[in-house]
């Protein structure tokens, strides 16, 4: 690790279960220019992520690990770990960061340099998204796009807007900050800890900056269906902030946007093909076309802002529908079951 920059940050990661992904995260974390140490908790993994960290301990010097065995009661796995490191963090600025990123060169002292000239108390960007699947491909970029909307990056930015979010994947706060708004502790039953945590910082006074990120870090969110079905059911109707005619806003406009015209025009084509068209069913079918077609115009806009491959677009159809029945999914596993699911683990919603 680098010393320059006096060795301002403490890096903070947690892992469960995460051999896939672990020695990359810390290996592009210890490559960073600012580093003080990184401290990895391993939250009761049963694979090799233990195994994996005490070899890396004999190539990276400023690698500490904690293993937790346990979960008190009121807490959740991911802000048990963090809390637990962060006690033990000796720099003046902590960076969050997920046992699934892989961090760019030069990364954190160039969003260290913003976060100092920005005056900002906590910093966070939403990293560039691995997709490798068609589900992937389908699923992850639209929901980035639509949270581009529910949480504007400048209005996030804005002091004088009350919006607030923050991306667990990467989030550098003072550690003055942190104590101030009570950490990790304050929010230890929130699932979504980071924009709780967000949300405390900036109603304290403290001074947001939110940008998109796929310049810095990246990372891969989910290596299956199922994962990747769980874990947007846990965060989709929290991150509509838990209102239910805002989610279901959300719902309607991907199927009167997104599917219906696209749909319309298929079947409308079809039937004028088969010769039981007239004239109005034609230019009914051309005004499908046009609306699905500004849709996919626009939708590559929105890609591209946020450092997606614009060719991700053509999975709009599959996305919209997928991300349809997550909406419904998540919706009712936190308003009528009561309970959501991820990584092992039961969570009361």
């Amino acid at each position: 690790m680098s010393e320059n920059i006096s060795g301002r940050v403490s890096v903070i990661i947690p892992a469960r279960n995460e051999e896939a992904n672990i020695a990359r995260a810390v290996r592009t974390v210890a490559g960073q220019q600012g580093v003080r140490e990184i401290l990895v908790v391993d939250d009761q993994s049963d694979d090799r992520t233990g195994e994996i960290l005490e070899s890396l301990k004999t190539e990276i010097a400023g690698l500490r690990t904690f293993r937790i065995e346990s979960l008190p009661a009121g807490w959740l796995g991911k802000t048990h770990a963090l809390a637990t490191a962060a006690r033990d963090a000796s720099a003046e600025w902590l960076l969050f960061t997920d046992a699934d990123t892989e961090h760019l060169p030069g990364s954190l002292a160039t969003l260290l340099d913003i976060a100092e000239r920005e005056h900002a108390d906590l910093l966070s960007v939403s990293p560039g998204q691995q997709t490798l699947t068609w589900w992937e491909k389908s699923v992850i970029p639209l929901v980035y796009v639509k949270l581009a909307k529910l949480y504007r990056f400048e209005e996030v930015s804005d002091a004088r807007s009350p919006a607030a979010a923050a991306n667990g994947q990467y989030l550098l706060i003072r550690r003055e900050t942190y104590e101030h708004v009570g950490g990790h502790y304050a929010v230890r039953g929130a699932i979504l800890e980071d924009v709780e945590l967000a949300r405390r910082v900036k109603a304290d006074g403290g001074r947001l900056v939110f940008l998109p990120g796929a310049a810095w870090v990246r990372t891969r969110m989910y290596r299956s269906f199922s994962e990747m079905w769980r874990g947007w059911t846990k965060n989709l109707y929290l991150l509509y902030g838990k209102d239910l005619a805002r989610m279901l806003g959300g719902l309607a406009a991907f199927w009167l946007v997104d599917l219906v015209p696209a749909l319309a025009f298929l079947a409308l084509g079809l039937w004028f093909v088969a010769g039981r068209g007239s004239v109005a069913t034609m230019l009914l079918a051309v005004g499908c076309f046009l609306v699905a077609l500004w849709r996919q115009w626009s939708y590559r806009q929105a890609l591209r802002r946020l450092g997606f491959d614009v060719h991700q677009a053509s999975y709009q159809l599959p996305g919209a529908l997928l991300l349809s029945l997550l909406l419904v999914n998540s919706a009712v596993a936190h308003r009528l079951l009561r309970r959501v699911q991820w990584k092992g683990r039961v969570y009361a919603s």
